[in-house]
């Protein structure tokens, strides 16, 4: 289970890790987005360096209209696990953010008031 803090427009932060294709984590803040159908999604030039491999292009329904992604196959460490996902990446993507794929086979915990936040991505 990771811990996740609100941002300063209430928004559901947390950090994780991108894995490089050689190994290398870098740490970052991702988004929650429940917009967001899929796994993950980041900026264009956020790609460069992470050597992931390109998968296909994906037209998909965004809140400003449509916009084709390039898909990559990416490793992300959340809460000491690994997982291979598909990224989704495009232009003018602000935030890294986590899509509600994260939300089917795990919990997630927010209490406002009590300034609880978290994300179990082992239950089911």
């Amino acid at each position: 289970m990771i811990q996740g803090t609100f941002g300063n427009g209430d928004e559901l932060l947390f950090t994780i890790e991108l894995i490089t294709g050689e190994g290398i984590a870098l740490e970052v803040d991702a988004m929650l987005d429940t917009g967001f159908s899929d796994w993950l999604a980041i900026d264009e030039q956020d790609l460069e360096g992470l050597g992931w491999l390109y998968l296909n292009s994906e037209l998909m329904l965004t809140a400003r209209g449509y916009a084709e992604f390039d898909v990559y196959m990416g490793k992300v460490r959340i809460d000491g696990q690994e997982f291979d996902i598909p990224v989704h990446t495009g232009e003018g993507i602000t935030d890294i953010l986590m899509g509600r794929q994260w939300l089917k086979n795990g919990r997630l915990i927010v209490d406002m008031p009590s300034n609880i936040l978290t994300l179990d991505v082992n239950s089911e």
